[in-house]
């Protein structure tokens, strides 16, 4: 199994590419510590994987003292966390026409999908450097490459900004043990994306595809199980896009 021995934190855990993550990487062997969303009703109630193997807990990303906790408290769990999976974000509107709503759809884009990312890291990076080595992968977008729709564009602009400090932290890191990578999706079929492919229809959609089809969240998981087993040391520094070849660079 790739992942025997790895403790991994997975934000954004509860459903869709996250939660396919946690599946994928228990079948391979890891603990996970798995982020579910914030500490409410609606988010605490119940287990999700009710399994010896999986840590969960809550906590609102846009609050520096919750992501703080939430990192304290992943370590604390069994003393260490081996690799960091960015994978919790929003993709909340920002639409110009109304300064207001542009202010407030930019910061929360900008507080779920880059900062509270960013500050995980500054937290895992030390961590690391402690016990000598790790693994930080981040949830980007095709967006983050080719930009977003006129009612994204802080969403596109996020994870554009995602890429580029994984990119800093591979050549400032890689020196004191500390791996990072991006994994960059374009449509998957997820929770989040159901209202925008109900929308759009998925007809249309899978006929603008090169497969005809909607991306999986498993393959999205798969991947990033091979990258947090350490296998692809040299290509620290990366993005891998999962589009189908629906976007190619």
């Amino acid at each position: 199994m790739l992942l025997t021995n790895k403790i991994i934190l997975v934000t954004g855990a509860r459903r869709g590419i996250g939660k396919a993550i946690v599946l994928a990487a228990m079948r391979e062997g890891a603990t996970v510590i798995a982020h579910l969303g914030k500490n409410n009703s609606e988010t605490s109630k119940g287990s999700v994987f009710a399994s010896e193997d999986v840590f969960e807990l809550h906590g609102d990303l846009s609050s520096k003292k919750d992501v703080d906790q939430i990192w304290q408290d992943a370590v604390a769990w069994k003393g260490r966390v081996d690799v960091l999976v960015n994978n919790a974000g929003v993709f909340n509107p920002s639409p110009y026409e109304n300064l207001l709503d542009w202010e407030q759809g930019w910061e929360m884009s900008m507080s779920i999908n880059l900062k509270a990312p960013a500050r995980f890291c500054r937290h895992a990076i030390v961590h690391f450097e402690s016990t000598g080595e790790g693994i930080i992968i981040n949830m980007a977008s095709r967006s983050a490459h080719r930009g977003d729709d006129a009612e994204h564009l802080a969403y596109g602009a996020a994870k554009g900004g995602l890429l580029a400090l994984t990119k800093g932290i591979a050549r400032s890191f890689a020196a004191s043990g500390t791996l990072a990578y991006a994994i960059a999706p374009a449509w998957v079929r997820t929770e989040m994306a159901e209202d925008h492919i109900a929308t759009v229809g998925e007809k249309a959609i899978n006929a603008s595809l090169p497969m005809r089809e909607i991306t999986p969240p498993s393959d999205v998981a798969e991947t990033v199980c091979f990258l947090a087993s350490g296998r692809a040391r040299h290509a620290t520094g990366c993005t891998i896009d999962i589009t189908g070849a629906d976007y190619v660079r």
